[in-house]
């Protein structure tokens, strides 16, 4: 299969770099970011610093020597292995008139990396990236992006097994190699352990006493391994609803894989067959749903579950222009409008409800209510931008 183009969220990323004075184009290892930020950087002649390469010049005794004199756009990559440069960058992003902007590229959250958010707030635009997308791989590829997940790599295999082998010594060298260089202390194979059993609580509430027993560890610990593979982008907290609506609501985070394929490869599954008859076919379906949605919603921050201990739920909800949205999941031919969900609108409040499901046609429910398939999550996601 040929390459992907990415052009929506190339344009998303020249518009942050003409903004403003510091870029950070934030995603997980192997999610497409070099290739990303060397084609833009080829059409901008940009100066190139790749902080993997022991040779690079960007050293810290003599970063700002190096980077003071440069014009145009500079590009850092693995900015993550070199956290004292934040200070430096910020104040060569005040300078004025302003010589040179920085695109830096980062394979961990700002808060694995400490420094960023203090040294350069103000002063950067945040662009998150991710594997391919539905919008990107077209809407009659969604099984296999769901099966093999979006990591380029994974995904253009030319077969289900070289993508699975890929996918598998991909969590082997991020374990053994990446997770240390980001300063995380703890032994490759109580991590693989603890990501593995994770695979079989995707979609679920977090719980760090189940996780721990299972693991033979302390809570803090589960906690601790679960915060270490959330900050290196592999894993999801969607938190839940904040307000009070009179209802006692579940009140710990439900965790997901980021990546569908990943999870696939922890749980031994390799074709679709085999997915879709393992007991956890539906929460994988949502967890691919969901993190397709919050991507081409651009909701990191504004994406909530609603459950309550009586049993109404909502697999997703997000805040925009005030409005409240809620989005279903369901691996079904023909979903149907459940009682659980008509409480959860109603304790919400929610504009608009649609439910995601593998299928090829779109239906209404109920007044307001849509069900939908995973091809049609572009039309909701402009339905809510335009109320």
């Amino acid at each position: 299969m040929k390459w992907v183009p990415r052009s929506g969220l190339e344009r998303r990323l020249s518009e942050a770099i003409r903004d403003y004075p510091v870029t950070l184009l934030l995603g997980p290892r192997q999610c497409g970011k070099t290739s990303l930020a060397r084609r833009i950087a080829a059409l901008r002649r940009a100066t190139v610093f790749d902080l993997e390469d022991p040779q690079s010049p960007l050293q810290p005794a003599v970063a700002r020597a190096v980077l003071h004199d440069l014009r145009g756009l500079v590009v850092i990559d693995e900015i993550q292995r070199q956290p004292g440069l934040f200070p430096l960058l910020r104040v060569l992003a005040d300078r004025r008139p302003l010589p040179a902007k920085f695109l830096m590229l980062g394979s961990a959250a700002p808060e694995l990396v400490r420094g960023v958010s203090e040294s350069l707030a103000g002063r950067v635009a945040h662009v998150d990236m991710g594997g391919f997308a539905l919008s990107e791989t077209g809407a009659g590829n969604w099984k296999r992006l769901w099966l093999r997940g979006g990591l380029p790599r994974a995904y253009l295999a030319s077969s289900a097994e070289k993508s699975s082998r890929w996918r598998l010594n991909f969590i082997q060298s991020f374990l053994e190699r990446d997770i240390p260089q980001l300063g995380v202390r703890v032994p490759a194979a109580a991590l693989r352990r603890f990501w593995t059993m994770l695979a079989h609580y995707h979609a679920q509430p977090w719980n760090a006493a189940d996780l721990g027993r299972a693991l033979g560890v302390k809570e803090d610990t589960a906690r601790h391994y679960l915060d270490i593979l959330t900050g290196a982008l592999m894993v999801r907290q969607l938190q839940p609803w904040f307000e009070n609506t009179g209802k006692r609501l579940v009140k710990a985070p439900k965790v997901y894989f980021r990546d569908t394929g990943m999870l696939h490869a922890l749980l031994g599954l390799t074709s679709a067959e085999q997915v879709m008859s393992h007991p956890s076919c539906g929460f994988s379906w949502e967890g691919f749903a969901l993190e397709e949605v919050i991507r081409a919603a651009q909701a990191d921050r504004d994406s909530y579950f609603y459950r309550t201990h009586a049993g109404a739920e909502m697999d997703l909800v997000i805040l925009r222009g005030g409005r409240r949205y809620g989005f279903e999941f369901k691996f079904a031919d023909a979903p149907r409008l459940s009682r659980s969900m008509i409480v959860a609108g109603e304790d919400l409040k929610l504009k608009r409800i649609w439910i995601v499901y593998p299928g090829d046609r779109s239906y209404t429910l109920s007044a307001g209510i849509e069900a939908i398939p995973a091809a049609e999550i572009p039309r909701a996601i402009n339905a809510l931008e335009a109320r």
